[in-house]
């Protein structure tokens, strides 16, 4: 069982339920124990990372607003001056300035989201934590007993030509990818044909609205 399962197994359990079934109560909390120090030292780590990417999707987020505000009104202003052509691409600078600062919002949300359940996890791993070790302070002098070996399972033989296999598989799996790859691009590059024609039309449209709300002659 992965130490990440375990963690999950033991935040979301009754510790006095899993020592009424262990055999040795005593191996299992320090177990336990061993197991949430090293769990709490990953998140603490692992927040605090995450916390320092907030701070600079915040930053970069910002930065792109202010793009976002700065072509818009050099597109205005390019209108005034009667220079459509400038207007436009000063339009089409804003909006890729938009797809960026989209991207910053949604990493901004996520990282946030993140951070948040880092704190919440920490919390009450440590809780738990605690309870662990009050619970171990707890338990009488353990009794010197006969420790019984466990068998270990042998792993099954791994059969000629496996290795093999698996290669030949992911062989295949990789040229199936870089087919599906290649027509997914194709695909693309119409859409885009179409797509970059109706961004014309909605950037000349822009044009319309800044000029009718200026004032200016259609």
């Amino acid at each position: 069982m992965s130490v990440f399962k375990r963690i999950k197994d033991i935040v979301n359990s009754n510790i006095n339920s899993l020592l009424d079934k262990a055999e040795d109560p005593e191996k299992m909390l320090k177990l336990m124990i061993s197991e949430m120090d090293e769990a709490i030292i990953d998140i603490k780590a692992s927040t605090s990372k995450k916390m320092a990417d907030l701070k600079g999707v915040e930053k970069r987020k910002i930065e792109a607003e202010k793009a976002v505000s700065r072509w818009q009104e050099r597109a205005e202003l390019a209108v005034v001056k009667g220079s459509d052509e400038m207007a436009k691409e000063a339009i089409k600078e804003r909006k890729a300035a938009e797809e960026i600062l989209e991207t910053f919002n949604c990493d901004y949300s996520a990282l946030e989201k993140e951070v948040e359940e880092g704190k919440k996890e920490l919390e009450t791993l440590q809780e738990k934590l605690e309870e662990a070790k009050a619970r171990l302070a707890t338990l009488p002098p353990k009794k010197e007993e006969v420790k019984v070996k466990e068998e270990k399972k042998a792993k099954p033989a791994m059969r000629p030509g496996t290795r093999f296999e698996e290669m030949e598989n992911r062989i295949n799996r990789l040229e199936a990818y870089r087919e599906l790859s290649a027509k997914k691009e194709e695909i693309k590059k119409e859409e885009k044909t179409m797509e970059e024609k109706l961004a014309d039309l909605e950037i000349e449209d822009e044009i319309a609205r800044i000029k009718k709300d200026k004032g200016l002659a259609l």
